[in-house]
């Protein structure tokens, strides 16, 4: 099911984010930019070694990435040209500031697609894996975000994608969708 946020259309896809053909793919990484398993370590494949140089960069610049923030780099072999590296929480039973970090993560990579004039971007589901976020509270949180930041920022970008990775976790983000967009 397909959505229009003022002048963004917002899609939910199941597939392989690798292969989405989008100006920048969001990475949910680790704190240290450092490849991991999952999403991070497919986008780390298919991209080659430019997106590990530029991670080691901001390594030795700033010395990695925390929860919440974002930072971007080129993209390498993949069509993007753009991967936008976000943090998302561990989940620890949801009193632990968890929303609102899942939320930044969301806002802080639309931030830097706005600031390089990205005009589609797709998100995989971030801190769902092995960061054990539960996928139903994760979807509201992510879907909430998007909106609320396209409907109070006219340079976002034209097409927001959710790329979820099987059906149980697209489902998620459809039932998510009725709920965050019947408000």
């Amino acid at each position: 099911m397909n959505t229009r946020i003022k002048q963004t259309d917002l899609e939910l896809i199941q597939g392989d984010i690798t292969k989405a053909e989008v100006d920048a793919i969001v990475n949910a990484a680790n704190s240290e930019l450092i490849g991991g398993g999952g999403v991070d370590g497919a986008i780390r494949r298919a991209g080659g070694t430019a997106i590990e140089n530029a991670c080691a960069e901001i390594r030795r610049r700033e010395g990695g990435c925390p929860t919440g923030k974002a930072v971007i780099t080129p993209a390498g072999d993949l069509y993007a040209k753009y991967v936008i590296h976000t943090v998302g929480p561990v989940w620890e039973g949801g009193n632990s500031a968890e929303a609102e970090l899942l939320a930044s993560c969301y806002q802080e990579s639309l931030r830097l697609a706005v600031e390089n004039h990205v005009q589609s971007v797709a998100f995989p589901s971030i801190s769902t894996g092995v960061y054990g976020y539960p996928t139903e509270k994760a979807a509201v949180v992510a879907l909430t975000t998007v909106k609320e930041f396209v409907e109070q920022n006219n340079a976002a970008p034209t097409t927001i994608q959710f790329i979820l990775f099987d059906e149980a976790t697209r489902t998620c983000y459809q039932d998510a969708q009725s709920v965050v967009f019947a408000k």
